[in-house]
């Protein structure tokens, strides 16, 4: 039963009927929002008035181009540490980001809204890290790996149209992968050169996920590229690959650098 009295709902209705909006409705009697949007769809349904069809920007969907090189950084960033979160008809991609790498924030949220600008976006703060999130029901449509469970429990294979995106913006596609599952890091080893142990510094790349479906399109990625590349097995799981030669390093610096 609902705390409101009768009469406050009656007045809602009454306003919404004549054209003021669900948030003007809410903030003048003082009820939430969503309170007065379910008021307003059970009396659209009492009426017998079809709801309103939500408008999207979803390429699938209207066949609207769609920013390739940002979807293909996206596509990245969701193959590591995105998910799909579906209850209902409610639906939102999140995107979990470091704080301290404030600029992989700013690009997750910028990648979002150059594939779709309509759904609403929105940062969330905790525990050290930030949840960049995007709410329409279509990001199913956009990426078709979503399922039930953990990605690396499940088939993970890019469709013939993801494919061909990631074809024509590798690099784009490889930033997402890498600023998501992956590292850039000094590595160090010693050597005896004529009589005397020295030091040796060099930087490489890691890049770690559990599925072996995502790690071999990372793989293939960077076959098509040219790239060397060798699995790190750490603890007998082979979750790791390493890019270490350092012309291999320098193209990665040039199209990737590390997180920010």
């Amino acid at each position: 039963m609902s705390k409101y009295e009768s009469s406050v709902r009656q007045e809602a209705v009454a306003l919404m009927r004549s054209g003021v909006p669900n948030h003007v409705v809410a903030k003048k009697l003082g009820v939430p929002l969503g309170t007065v949007s379910w008021w307003r769809h059970e009396d659209r349904k009492k009426r017998g008035e079809p709801s309103p069809q939500r408008t999207t920007d979803c390429p699938r969907c209207t066949g609207k181009s769609v920013d390739r090189r940002a979807y293909s950084y996206l596509l990245g960033l969701y193959l590591g540490d995105g998910h799909i979160i579906s209850r209902k008809k409610q639906h939102h991609l999140s995107i979990f980001c470091t704080a301290s790498w404030t600029g992989l924030v700013d690009e997750a949220e910028k990648a979002m809204r150059g594939v779709m600008a309509q759904p609403r976006v929105r940062r969330r703060h905790r525990n050290g890290c930030v949840e960049v999130k995007s709410f329409t029901q279509h990001w199913v449509c956009l990426f078709p790996q979503h399922g039930p469970g953990k990605k690396h429990n499940r088939l993970i294979a890019l469709e013939a149209w993801q494919q061909e995106i990631v074809d024509a913006y590798p690099w784009d596609f490889l930033r997402g992968l890498v600023h998501s599952d992956g590292c850039r890091v000094t590595n160090w080893t010693t050597k005896v050169v004529r009589g005397e142990r020295k030091r040796y510094e060099y930087p490489r790349y890691f890049f770690t996920n559990k599925s072996d479906d995502i790690r071999r399109i990372y793989t293939g990625t960077l076959d098509k590229l040219g790239i060397t590349w060798t699995h790190c097995t750490r603890g007998g799981k082979p979750f790791n690959i390493s890019v270490a030669r350092r012309a291999d390093v320098a193209r990665l610096d040039e199209h990737i650098g590390p997180k920010h």
